[in-house]
């Protein structure tokens, strides 16, 4: 089956508004220090421009809400988005709230996506998903926060941390043990959790490498919660007893991809400024454009970025074929490299600017701390390696002599040639 990356050219014009939009309209924001009140003033008309463009909440079918895009305009949009920390939230697919609205829409009852889903998609509330936990980040499989069913309601107590957007939430979607006595696989249930419910403790967003200090964010921070003793009716679940783990790799595929596309869009920033810095400065005789070292970064650069363009669009474009849980190494695959690309660029991009790229005059500072968050959030690069390196040796199989051992094939060449090999003696 060919692989095909390209849209239509109605949709081609859409992606060269947004580009102008992003560029002119929403980074810009960037530069503002304004409180949250201010803030969604400043965006409300933002927003109704892209809802205008028919280009708001693009991540979900149109019967539910969304655009239905696919997987492969989705990332071409998300490409575009990610220049700007702001644009996705302008866009209506701010993470976390882009993926629990995918996540309702899989396993959520028709009451739940009524009362959670369609308002979440029309940006009247905002969502978090709590599943990570002090000694179970990497490895979900640990989780501790339990889930117990009392009559009619759960009653949960657990410790969560990380629960990206919590502080800014109006319902937190937790992940916890239902079933204890079964694999880790099929005993973990999502849960949906309103934030004022009795016994939900937000002590504090956690100071992290691209917001240290707490407070005041406006795209929300990682919270620690604990969870005492917090009742919800058992209509809550989402799905089936059991279903956590199945419907956690169906939200976060998609998100993965989003990430990776967005990724891009900042490393494509950044090596404008790269480029731009290499153009522009005069040092030991020349510019920087006619140093080779910089040529090497200018170079590496580009091929890096492309590379990772193509594996992410074929992974969405897997996606849409054949879906999430069936393009589980190609989406693996872009989660570590393409932070390690965006990582890269950005620190080149800086390299370039010297003391002025290492300075607040510049994004660039800020766009490395994010940068190395990448390498870490939605599983850290370790794990998905091992992922992709486990698929892959599936393939194979142990052999006492290598397949590829030349005395092995040359006794057996000879053995599948040899009366042409004895005809040949003979003519000798």
């Amino acid at each position: 089956m060919a692989w095909d990356f390209s849209t239509e050219p109605e949709f081609e014009t859409k992606l060269a508004w947004m580009r102008q939009f992003v560029r002119d309209e929403i980074i810009p924001l960037e530069t503002l220090d304004v409180d949250r009140e201010t803030y969604t003033r400043i965006t409300a008309p933002l927003k109704e421009q892209v809802k205008e463009q028919g280009l708001w909440a693009a991540h979900l079918p149109p019967e539910l809400g969304g655009g239905g895009f696919g997987q492969v305009k989705l990332g071409l949009m998300h490409e575009i988005l990610g220049q700007c920390r702001y644009a996705p939230g302008i866009f209506g697919n701010q993470a976390p709230d882009s993926g629990n609205a995918e996540l309702l829409a899989i396993g959520g009852s028709p009451e739940q996506k009524e009362r959670w889903m369609f308002p979440l998609l029309r940006g009247e509330i905002r969502s978090c998903f709590s599943m990570t936990e002090p000694g179970a980040g990497a490895d979900p499989t640990l989780l501790s926060t339990r889930a117990v069913l009392d009559g009619d309601d759960y009653v949960i107590n657990g410790h969560k941390w990380f629960s990206s957007n919590a502080s800014h939430a109006d319902f937190l979607i937790v992940m916890a043990v239902t079933d204890p006595d079964v694999s880790a696989y099929q005993g973990s249930s999502m849960i949906i959790v309103p934030v004022d419910t009795p016994g939900v403790d937000i002590v504090r967003d956690i100071p992290v490498l691209d917001h240290p200090t707490v407070g005041g964010q406006l795209y929300g921070g990682h919270a620690e919660i604990l969870y005492t003793d917090v009742r919800v009716p058992k209509e809550n679940l989402v799905g089936n007893p059991g279903d956590g783990f199945r419907l956690a790799q169906q939200r976060l595929g998609p998100g993965r991809i989003h990430h990776a596309m967005r990724w891009l869009g900042q490393s494509r920033r950044a090596f404008d400024m790269l480029c731009e810095r290499a153009v522009s400065r005069y040092t030991h005789g020349s510019v920087l454009a006619d140093k080779q070292m910089i040529q090497d970064m200018v170079a590496l650069s580009a091929a890096e970025m492309q590379a990772a363009r193509l594996l992410t669009l074929h992974a969405a474009w897997t996606m849409d074929q054949v879906g999430a849980s069936n393009s589980r190494v190609e989406i693996a695959m872009i989660k570590y490299w393409g932070a390690k690309v965006l990582h890269d660029v950005i620190d080149r991009a800086i390299q370039v600017h010297g003391s002025l790229g290492f300075s607040g005059d510049l994004p660039l500072e800020e766009m490395y701390r994010a940068a190395r968050a990448a390498r870490i959030y939605d599983g850290p690069d370790e794990v998905h390696k091992a992922t992709v390196a486990r698929r892959i040796l599936r393939g194979y199989e142990a052999r006492e002599v290598p397949t590829e051992h030349v005395p092995t094939r040359t006794a057996a060449a000879h053995e599948k040639f040899a009366g042409y090999l004895e005809a040949a003696t003979a003519n000798l």
